[in-house]
């Protein structure tokens, strides 16, 4: 019972953190040296990643990606066909 709420509390405190920005592997390592458990943080890792990605909208279309080329004066350069450059 104590151990489930030192993971809940562990798992609230990687959620609020891996929002923030920090690495998995940086919260990992910093709560190992405080002390507690490797197995413990693990899971606790794992299952706070878990509950962030299912918080997360799925994109429902895919989106277009461009590439446009510009000149020294940021005008678009027209693209030439590659048997013009012979």
């Amino acid at each position: 019972m104590v151990r489930d709420t030192y993971k809940d509390k562990i798992k609230e405190h990687v959620k609020k953190n891996l929002k923030k920005g920090y690495t998995p592997d940086t919260l990992k390592y910093a709560l190992i040296r405080q002390g507690y458990s490797r197995v413990l943080v693990e899971q606790s890792l794992d299952e706070a990643q878990k509950e962030i990605a299912k918080e997360v909208p799925a994109f429902k279309e895919k989106p277009e990606i461009k590439c446009q080329f510009l000149d020294e004066t940021n005008k678009p350069i027209q693209e030439k066909p590659w048997w013009k450059f012979w």
